[in-house]
Order: structure tokens, then C-alpha cells, then sequence
């Protein structure tokens, strides 16, 4: 028989086994047989004291603690929603849903771990106290920011969990997008969960860019606005811009806009401190992508990097025009904007009431632009939105972030 010791670490567990395997068939009333058994308790004493059970699977534990308290199927309708829903959680033919976790973690007591993967979410409740479910789910899918499963609403948050992440996390959800001040740029009639999606994606996509460079808060000045300003008079000007502000920290997306937001473009700053301005280019025109990207960009100089409570700034240019009220935010970034495009030197002697389109051509090789940002400017300073529609680059913007592999 051999000499016999108490089991203390892995490795002394391994050395049992082995040494059990070896002796498996031993006859009884041998000295092996005798040590086999002796080996069996002390290989039991080490795995109760530091082994751990994992927990039971979802349905076994549910089935565990009906039978503990006496319920039936019918008593947890209220909690899981339906008799559909706890046939097919029973059977195994329905995923157990975060919400339906919940449920059963608060009324049975069913232990987290047993019912998901990361208790955590059960634990922490941090969720910001947001329905999941008003998100535009169906749209998130098609647009594959989402993966489809259905039914999509029951499991709304699992589907959206992994976008948050990538955005930032459920600190960035709560504090930036769903606790905004600064809304004055936005049709009251926007969908606050289909604007919130859109910000996860554009944040999200800029997350996951490699390489990205630190941002340096004061970076964007009237100054820092006017060298981008003159990227517009390249055929690829928007390209450069958006290469041309990663390498300052400064992220650019562009991505469509989501039903019910009228969106045309947002500042955020993201949960590492980093800036990004998305784009729609819902107007897809070459006048509305400069002023847009410009606006935003002031937002970050004037805004994002001295006030500490706002962190996304949504714009609706329509919203302005037809009002005609302005935050002295939006009034600021505005002007910034202005006079980054077109400066108060050049802009001044401009009569957009009779400027004709050679005038156009001068005024912008003076100001060192794009055509269209001088005719863009016209329009909008004579409420005249049919006049020099051919300069205004009308359908060139869309076409070029696609021809070079941009996502919407």
C-alpha cells in the first residue's frame, strides 16, 4: 500500500486520481482495495472544500424551487407574462429573457447565477431605469446594429447589451444620452429612443477604431474650424476633413439617420473623454455637410470641453429655419461655423439678394471654399431655397463616403 497524505493542492488531487485509476478494479480485502477507499474520502474532502458545484441549469432551477414552494405552471404566469411564455421556458424552447430573470430573481428567489451567464445584471440593477423595448428594435436589426431575434421586444435588452458596450457601457447610456440638457437643437417630436440608438452607433463605431489618437480639450478653436473650413474646395474634402480630425482625437461617423429623429448631426463626447461628431447627411448636399460638420465641431469648442453636465448635442437645422429661435448655444456654434466657412471679411460685401453665379464662383475662390458653401449661404440668408440649386453640390456626399467603404 502506499504511503498515504493529505490532499492540498491541485496537484495532489491529480496524483489521487491517477493513482485511483490505477487501482480501480483492486479485490476486496486488499491493501488496495483499502487505499482505494481511503482515497475516495480524502478526494471528497478536498472537492467539497475546494471544488466549486456550478450552479443548475435555468430550467432546472425553476423546477427546483416550484417544487420547494408548491407552485404549479399556472403561478408563474404573472411573473414570466403568459401561459405561452412559461410552457415554452419550461420546455426549453424559449431563451430566458433579462426581463423574465428579473422577475424570477425578485418574486422566487432563484439564485442569479443560476439564471444568467453575468449575474451582474441582476445584481447591480443598473439600468438606468430604461425600456428596453421602445428602442426601434426592428429597425436596429435590419440595419444589422443589432442581431435579429425574435421576439425582439422580450429580449430587447440582451439584443442591445453588446452595442452599449462597445459605446461605452450603461454609464454612458444613463449619463449622456438619456439624462441630455441641452435639447434645444431637437424637434419635440424626435423619438428619444430611436436619437439614443442612433448616438450608441455612431460612439460605438468610434470606440472600436484602432489606433485612436487622444484628444487634447481646447484643440477646437475659430481658428482650428477655418483649416478644416478650406478642405471643402477638394472633390474629396470630406474625406480629408474626417482624416484630418483623427488625427487631432477627433472622431467623425457618418450614419443614417433613424424614422422620427429629423436628425442632421451630433456632438458627443464619449465615456473616455474622446469627442466625435456624427453625421446623417440627411440633406445630402454639399452646403448642409460643411455647415453641419463645422456646427458640430463648435459645439466641442465652445461646449463639450468647459461645461461639465452635457455630453451629446443633437441638431435639427430644419428645427432652426422654421422657428427661428436659437439657444445661445446653438447661436454660438452657429456663428463659429459662419465665419469659419465664410469669414465676417469677405462675408460682409456679399448681396445675396442679386448675386449672381459668377459671383459665386469669385466670392468663393476668395474665401478659399467650396462653390456650394457661398450658394448655401445665399439660400439660407434669403429664405430662397430654389436659387443656385446647381451649385450646391446636391447628391455628391453620400456617393463619396460609400465609394470609399464608409458604413451607414
Amino acid at each position: 500500500m502506499n504511503t498515504m497524505k493529505a490532499i492540498r493542492s491541485p496537484g495532489d488531487l491529480e496524483a489521487a486520481l491517477a493513482r485511483i485509476e490505477e487501482i480501480f478494479d483492486a479485490e476486496e480485502g486488499t491493501p488496495e482495495d483499502d487505499e482505494l477507499s481511503a482515497l475516495f474520502v480524502l478526494v471528497e474532502a478536498y472537492e467539497e472544500e475546494n471544488v466549486p458545484i456550478p450552479p443548475p441549469d435555468p430550467i432546472s432551477a425553476i423546477k427546483f424551487r416550484m417544487e420547494q414552494a408548491g407552485l404549479t405552471q399556472r403561478d408563474l404566469i404573472p411573473i414570466l407574462g403568459s401561459r405561452a411564455k412559461v410552457s415554452e421556458v419550461l420546455s426549453g424552447k424559449r431563451d430566458i429573457s433579462m426581463k423574465m430573470a428579473r422577475a424570477l430573481h425578485a418574486n422566487l428567489g432563484i439564485p442569479a447565477e443560476s439564471l444568467l451567464q453575468d449575474p451582474a445584471v441582476l445584481q447591480t440593477g443598473h439600468s438606468c431605469n430604461i425600456e428596453w423595448s421602445k428602442f426601434p428594435l426592428r429597425e436596429m436589426a435590419k440595419r444589422k446594429w443589432i442581431q435579429s431575434t425574435e421576439p425582439l421586444k422580450d429580449y430587447a435588452e440582451e439584443l442591445l447589451t453588446p452595442l452599449v458596450n462597445q459605446a461605452g457601457g450603461m454609464n454612458f447610456v444613463g449619463q449622456s444620452l438619456f439624462r441630455r440638457t441641452k435639447q434645444q437643437g431637437q424637434n419635440t417630436n424626435t423619438d428619444p429612443y430611436a436619437l439614443a440608438a442612433w448616438c450608441l452607433v455612431v460612439a460605438a463605431r468610434e470606440m472600436k477604431r484602432e489606433a485612436r489618437v487622444q484628444y487634447t480639450p481646447g484643440t477646437v478653436t475659430q481658428e482650428f474650424l477655418r483649416q478644416v473650413a478650406v478642405l471643402s474646395r477638394f472633390p474629396d474634402g470630406p474625406i480629408q476633413a474626417q482624416e484630418f480630425l483623427r488625427t487631432r482625437g477627433i472622431g467623425m461617423e457618418v450614419v443614417k439617420h433613424l424614422p422620427r429623429t429629423r436628425l442632421d448631426g451630433a456632438a458627443i463626447r464619449m465615456s473616455d473623454g474622446g469627442p466625435v461628431v456624427g453625421l446623417t447627411v440627411r440633406h445630402d448636399r454639399i452646403d448642409s455637410f460643411w455647415f453641419t460638420l463645422l456646427h458640430e465641431l463648435a459645439h466641442i469648442g465652445l461646449h463639450l470641453d468647459v461645461l461639465s453636465d452635457t455630453s451629446v448635442y443633437t441638431d435639427d437645422h430644419d428645427l432652426k429655419v422654421a422657428n427661428g429661435s436659437k439657444s445661445t448655444e446653438e447661436h454660438d456654434a452657429d456663428s463659429w461655423a459662419r465665419d469659419a466657412l465664410i469669414p465676417p471679411t469677405i462675408a460682409k460685401d456679399i448681396d445675396h439678394e442679386s448675386i449672381a453665379v459668377n459671383d459665386v464662383l469669385n466670392l468663393a475662390s476668395l474665401a478659399n471654399v467650396h462653390p456650394a458653401v457661398v450658394a448655401g449661404r445665399t439660400r439660407h440668408e434669403t429664405g430662397n431655397y430654389r436659387r443656385l440649386s446647381q451649385l450646391v453640390g446636391r447628391g455628391e456626399v453620400r456617393s463619396l463616403f460609400n465609394n470609399y467603404g464608409h458604413r451607414e
